[in-house]
């Protein structure tokens, strides 16, 4: 997330570890009441990005009310740009909090970038239909995550997360899937990042990281016979090369 605080501290891990798999979460929201953050273009030249304070909304539907698409692109590009200065190497893009998918110009911005830039986008109908989008946008050429997997409010309050993601590894069927999880320690800093914002706050974020590091689910996605691999790969095939 190029536009967030600790961004170089992230960064810089990427560059001295250029053995994983690292994207550009293309950030146009910020959801935290605390930690807040805002665009990388100069607020006056994207003022349908930002509330009275300076930060991106909180809400999707905000940022579709007021956005433009030349607003949009600018920023996007922007992030993109920064990181490759950096020295980045990214193998593909995706949306925070999949707020891309908000307007179908917005998706629009998102395919033309992927392809000037020449990195695979995470694109699914289920997180179009999630954020108020229609499946109807969607495009033949499209390379489509045939199912995403991702834990909601109603399996975190039972105290099932991690029964969740288990059940998962018995049920994806052949093709191209996606487990979202999103892992974190559940320490002070990041309970102060996501005070009074409990879904996907510090206590899940440990649960995901206990849970997928667990000898007991390694276990079980080799016992599946689940094949991972990472965007680098869809890269490759996409456009023929590595980074």
């Amino acid at each position: 997330m190029v536009p967030c605080p600790w961004f170089g501290e992230m960064a810089n891990f990427a560059k001295a570890h250029t053995q994983y798999d690292y994207g550009i979460h293309l950030t146009l929201t910020c959801e935290w009441h605390t930690y807040r953050f805002g665009p990388l273009s100069a607020k006056g030249e994207v003022p349908g990005l930002v509330d009275k304070q300076g930060h991106f909304y909180k809400k999707r539907h905000q940022l579709a009310a007021e956005a433009t698409t030349e607003e949009v692109e600018r920023e996007l590009r922007a992030q993109i740009d920064y990181a490759l200065d950096y020295g980045l190497q990214p193998s593909h893009l995706d949306s925070h909090m999949f707020s891309l998918g908000a307007r179908t110009d917005f998706l629009d911005v998102y395919r033309r970038l992927g392809r000037e830039y020449q990195l695979p986008i995470c694109l699914n109908g289920q997180l179009l239909e999630m954020v108020g989008g229609e499946t109807s946008w969607l495009q033949t050429d499209d390379l489509l995550v045939d199912q995403v997997y991702m834990g909601d409010w109603d399996i975190f309050q039972a105290g099932k997360l991690a029964d969740y993601y288990f059940e998962v590894l018995d049920q994806v069927p052949p093709g191209l899937h996606i487990l979202f999880i999103h892992t974190a320690y559940n320490d002070a800093e990041m309970q102060a990042v996501c005070i009074d914002h409990p879904n996907f706050g510090a206590e899940w974020r440990q649960i995901d990281l206990d849970t997928i590091i667990s000898t007991a689910f390694r276990e079980k996605l080799e016992s599946s016979g689940i094949k991972l691999i990472d965007w680098r790969e869809i890269r490759e095939a996409m456009y023929g090369h590595e980074q």
